[in-house]
């Protein structure tokens, strides 16, 4: 990737520097002699190309958050206040975490420790979940499973199965949400019937398009303050992030 970029600043810089010469009225032996001149000056002073690459990606970085904080900004009611995601935490924290997640996918279960820490620890974080499978048949059963609890059975329901879900290793089957239900109290055959509803279709549709529309193409996705934050995160990363909201609100 990195000799790409070098090749791409080379082209660029000879590109630029010959147009400081009137190129149309040079000979041929003239433009290479140019091109000569730029090429050994590279070679004889690398730091340049390392300095111009280090410019291009802190300028990539910096278009990469402003266009992630204009998305943010954008979709702000479909992210923040959809109407059927669930929140968790404190409702009227001063910082939300939003997370989008397949019950299925290894780094989500790995960020999952992580996250209730922070919420518990920490007191004042708005935590929102986003359904978004996209690991096959089973994250979609166990997507649809959640989601349907929710419905029938209300927030803290929900969050037992989120917990669960979570928590579990082996595969989501039909079986596995009989005994889930089960164990939990709940009623299963609303659950199913639920499970099937144009409301758990349309929430996962949403999270998907959303998800499309904000580049967040792998799980976990977090979105904290203006910032989409793709892929896992460590406990200390968020509490950082989430410390440096506060101190940019003065």
């Amino acid at each position: 990737m990195q000799f790409k970029i070098m090749s791409i600043l080379f082209v660029t810089l000879a590109a630029s520097m010959a147009a400081a010469f009137d190129i149309e009225s040079m000979s041929a032996s003239e433009r290479a002699a140019l091109r000569s001149e730029i090429r050994d000056y590279l070679i004889e002073h690398p730091e340049v190309l390392m300095e111009a690459i280090s410019v291009l990606e802190e300028r990539r970085e910096q278009d990469a958050v402003a266009r992630d904080s204009d998305a943010i900004e954008r979709l702000h009611a479909s992210i923040f206040d959809d109407g059927f995601s669930y929140v968790g935490g404190n409702p009227d924290g001063d910082v939300t975490l939003v997370e989008f997640l397949d019950y299925r996918c290894g780094f989500c279960k790995r960020a999952f420790p992580a996250v209730e820490e922070l919420v518990a620890s920490d007191g004042n974080i708005r935590y929102i979940v986003k359904e978004f499978p996209i690991l096959g048949d089973q994250s979609t059963l166990a997507a649809q499973y959640a989601i349907a609890v929710k419905i029938v059975a209300g927030d803290a329901a929900y969050k037992r199965v989120h917990d669960t879900l979570m928590q579990h290793d082996g595969a989501v089957t039909g079986g596995f949400l009989v005994r889930t239900s089960r164990e939990l109290g709940l009623d299963h055959d609303a659950i199913t019937e639920a499970m099937d509803s144009d409301d758990v279709a349309s929430a996962i549709g949403k999270n998907h398009a959303l998800a499309q529309a904000l580049d967040v193409q792998g799980t976990p996705g977090f979105i904290l303050g203006d910032l989409i934050l793709r892929g896992f995160l460590e406990l200390e990363q968020m509490r950082e992030i989430v410390a440096v909201i506060r101190a940019n609100r003065g």
